[in-house]
């Protein structure tokens, strides 16, 4: 990489004698920074798949020959390229860690699908793990209907074979059913189980899982997933793991955060899906405007969605409320129309009721919180207005503005503000009206929001790298990652150089509280 010695890069950094050799040094002082943050990752990695055991899986059992032929429409390229990737994984006896990452409607459950039927067909058994107990119930909605038609081997049943069985398990079932989901689970009648953390409650058990899928996984804590992983079977080998997450990842964070992660990428659109257009407006004539696009896609028979990013008033914080918002609409813009409410703090059955009220098409517009921001699927949803969307995030603003377009009709989506907004907000709505690239626009969100850490649980501000930085050294990122797949290929164990050894415990030791986690790593 033409670096210079450490000792010459510390030297030229303090006392350099020419302009250029304060970059040289510093090259070397980033690319060794960087080198001991993959090391580390890279070893993690390396001890989990020479400590335990997983499944292997015999691709010719694989029901997806006759799954893919079912579908509507021809997969994309990236879909064939995770699909195969994922299979590789699989047929090894070398259990699977691997990220998918795709933006919002690129086709992640469809992919996580053909996983689970490949477990299924081999005798074992699938769970899809979602965080929310509405996104739980739209998952089970989505992989009955694609599971329809679906037989797999039984020998208990006169026909020797039974159709794939799939179940909710979730706070909103009822006891008696949930009782009998769980016997099943443990008896290998239920092939697939989807659920929220009722998955691994204490008495949850499988009789063969292996193969797992966790959605949207940076809301899981690394305990709940390991759990459901680690605690699932009797015999000490664990489950192949999908996670899955439509929030655009930078790439050199993406490097740095997921480095001990295989990574899946779906970077294209399924065949037919119309780009959303984006409008920001902060007139009264621009949020008319909106109201009026409402109304005349209601009469076209379709639907739409409005997000509030409160429930209540606040004093501190002026933005507006849900409840508010549903009453004004009510008697204002949208009077005479069937308006239905949806936000965290609602009882289970009457979230339920919304939603399938709204996704029947018994209301005309759902006024929500974020509770909406991930997994929702109304294809009939074809408009969204965002009210005080400066309060948002790119990343959120993109994730709900995912909702809508999800079919060939046309969508749009406002993103209302008073006239009065932050630079950096104003640079946020502009960067969203011109672009639907979600990994565009997670670049211009890292430099907007800052690094945050990449061992811990903050997301935003001040790095933990002392010197390289994620956006300006994308090109060292790289190396660094290159370079630690050099030095630890071939080794069968974590066992490197001495002087490698100590610079992964230096890095780890100056990680303060993070340090324990990183060594038990």
């Amino acid at each position: 990489y033409d670096l210079l010695s450490r000792h010459d890069a510390l030297r030229r950094i303090h006392e350099p004698a020419e302009l250029s050799d304060v970059q040289k040094a510093r090259n070397r002082l980033v690319f060794d920074e960087l080198l001991r943050v993959q090391l580390t990752l890279r070893l993690s990695k390396l001890h989990r798949e020479s400590a335990v055991r997983g499944i292997d899986h015999d691709l010719d059992k694989f029901l997806s020959t006759d799954f893919f032929s079912s579908l509507p429409f021809e997969l994309t390229a990236a879909h064939k390229r995770a699909v195969t990737e994922i299979n590789t994984d699989i047929a090894k006896a070398r259990p699977m860690h691997r990220l998918l990452q795709g933006d919002v409607g690129s086709g992640k459950t469809l992919v996580a699908f053909q996983g689970l039927i490949n477990a299924v067909a081999n005798g074992h058994q699938g769970a899809f793990m979602a965080p929310t107990e509405i996104l739980a119930e739209q998952h089970y909605l989505g992989l009955k209907e694609m599971a329809e038609g679906f037989e797999v081997p039984d020998s208990r049943t006169l026909t020797g074979v039974r159709p794939l069985s799939i179940k909710l398990l979730s706070n909103s079932v009822p006891a008696p059913e949930k009782k009998r989901i769980v016997r099943q689970l443990k008896d290998g009648s239920v092939d697939v189980a989807v659920g929220t953390h009722s998955l691994i409650q204490s008495g949850v058990s499988f009789k063969s899982l292996s193969f797992v899928v966790v959605d949207e996984q940076h809301r899981f804590g690394v305990e709940q997933r390991a759990k459901l992983r680690e605690h699932s079977r009797e015999d000490g080998r664990w489950p192949h793991l999908l996670v899955m997450t439509a929030t655009p990842i930078p790439r050199t964070a993406a490097m740095t955060v997921y480095g001990d992660l295989d990574v899946s990428l779906l970077d294209e659109l399924p065949p037919g899906r119309i780009p959303i257009e984006t409008k920001w407006v902060s007139t009264p004539e621009g949020v008319k405007s909106a109201w009026n696009y409402v109304r005349e896609e209601v009469k076209e028979g379709r639907q739409t969605f409005v997000v509030c990013p409160l429930i209540d008033e606040s004093e501190n914080i002026v933005a507006s409320s849900a409840e508010a918002t549903h009453a004004e609409l009510i008697r204002g813009e949208l009077s005479g129309l069937r308006v239905g409410l949806l936000h965290g703090r609602l009882k289970a059955s009457d979230k339920e009721r919304a939603m399938e009220q709204f996704r029947a098409g018994l209301l005309d517009v759902l006024v929500a919180t974020t509770v909406i921001e991930v997994g929702v699927n109304i294809p009939n949803a074809s408009a969204m207005v965002v009210l005080s969307a400066d309060r948002f995030g790119i990343a959120q603003l993109h994730q709900l503005r995912g909702r809508v377009g999800r079919s060939s009709y046309k969508s749009r989506c406002y993103l209302v503000t008073e006239d009065s907004i932050t630079e950096d907000a104003v640079r946020r709505l502009q960067a969203l009206e011109n672009s639907t690239d979600g990994f565009e626009l997670a670049e211009v969100d890292l430099e907007l929001r800052g690094e945050g850490t990449i061992f811990d649980q903050r997301q935003s501000g001040r790095s933990d790298l002392k010197l390289a930085s994620l956006i300006r050294d994308r090109l060292w990122v790289e190396r660094a990652r290159s370079c630690s797949e050099a030095l630890v290929e071939g080794h069968e164990t974590i066992t490197l150089s001495p002087m490698l050894g100590k610079e992964i415990e230096w890095f780890i030791s100056a990680r303060g509280p993070d340090a324990e986690n990183l060594w038990r790593g």
